[in-house]
């Protein structure tokens, strides 16, 4: 009985130690499975985590392609636009560079022609002082262009050059003004020796004043000598005039010789340069001007009489020309008025607006032939 005991509870241990291993077993297998599952889980979930990586991956790597060729796209249009830019500032720089160069060439060219135009006049001068170095020279200089001036601005019946007077002298130029002035002689002179000693480099202070003193002795003398030879009673005016070529030697005269120019005042003798000479010849020609225009008055006056009768026939005949157009102005109006009235009728006809006319108004009536009565024609005839 007590072996049947041990038995039923070994029977009962192992029974018991058989549940304990297969519930530790099923422990184990769902353990395993679901550390299985939970691997797979975990395998999916990375497995998704990768793709939605690979995608984010993909799409950023997508986007990142698109900026760098926006970026590259956009770099590549602005160093376009740079060195469109630089290109142009480079051209616009080599053509002003070129331009300046071109004006430079040309300065130079114009400086080298001015030097040698300067070489030559330095030359000419030289040739003009030792030209106007002799006195016979120098009066036929002073003749020549006293000439070239009157010519220029008087007519040729208003002046005469070399004329002699009754005295037998002969001025170089002669104007003939009109009364009370008469005659007026121009004679050129052309004091230049001590001009030019007064203004000598090596010459000191004592010589300049003697060069100074004598060339007012100078200037005296021509003046005196022009009131003596050129102012004839009853012949020529009573005043003459002393043409000073040079307008420098005229403006040393008048700046620092003013005692000489009162006495050639007191003498009657007016002394002029080109210049002065041109104003005073301008006003010789509009003086000579007037008198012929005085002269032709009447020829003006006759002109101006059948100018007015011509603007009197002229006045009248533009407001006849003016009553037409307002006759022909007013018939246009009243044509315009029929014309109106003719097409409202039209309009009238083609709406069939037109009232019934009685029966009589529809005879149609003929304008009998000649040598036979009337005739008449209708519906009831």
């Amino acid at each position: 009985m007590a072996e049947f005991a041990i038995v039923i509870a070994l029977v009962v241990l192992g029974l018991a130690l058989w549940l304990v291993l297969r519930t530790h077993r099923s422990l184990e297998d769902k353990h395993r499975q679901m550390l299985l599952d939970l691997h797979g889980g975990l395998a999916q979930q990375s497995d998704r985590l990768a793709a939605r990586l690979s995608d984010e991956l993909n799409r950023t790597r997508d986007t990142l392609h698109r900026l760098e060729l926006s970026i590259g796209e956009s770099l590549a249009s602005r160093l376009d636009q740079i060195s469109h830019r630089v290109n142009e500032r480079l051209d616009e720089g080599f053509r002003k560079t070129n331009d300046t160069f071109v004006n430079v060439m040309q300065r130079l060219a114009t400086i080298d022609e001015a030097q040698k135009k300067i070489e030559l006049l330095t030359g000419s001068v030289v040739s003009l002082q030792e030209l106007l170095g002799d006195k016979k020279t120098r009066g036929t200089f002073g003749e020549v262009q006293l000439e070239a001036l009157v010519r220029n601005t008087l007519p040729t019946a208003a002046f005469e050059m070399q004329c002699t007077l009754s005295n037998g002298m002969r001025a170089d130029c002669v104007l003939k003004l009109p009364a009370p002035t008469g005659l007026v002689c121009v004679d050129s002179k052309f004091p230049l020796e001590n001009y030019n000693r007064m203004f000598e480099r090596e010459a000191n202070d004592a010589e300049r004043s003697l060069a100074q003193k004598q060339f007012r002795l100078d200037v005296r003398k021509h003046v005196d000598d022009i009131a003596k030879k050129y102012i004839i009673a009853n012949e020529t005016s009573d005043g003459a005039v002393m043409f000073v070529p040079a307008e420098a030697v005229f403006a040393e005269i008048h700046a620092y010789h003013g005692e000489v120019v009162e006495y050639a005042m007191a003498r009657r003798v007016w002394i002029v340069s080109p210049t002065t000479l041109m104003a005073v010849l301008n006003t010789a020609r509009a003086v000579l001007k007037d008198v012929e225009t005085r002269k032709q008055i009447h020829v003006i006056r006759e002109a101006l009489a059948r100018l007015a009768v011509e603007f009197g026939r002229f006045d009248e005949r533009l407001r006849k020309l003016a009553d037409h157009i307002r006759q022909a102005h007013e018939d246009a109006e009243k044509i315009q008025i029929t014309g109106d009235k003719i097409s409202q009728q039209f309009q009238r006809i083609e709406a069939a607006e037109i009232e019934e006319q009685p029966a009589a108004s529809k005879v149609v009536r003929l304008e009998p032939e000649k040598g036979s009565g009337p005739v008449s024609a209708g519906k009831g005839s």
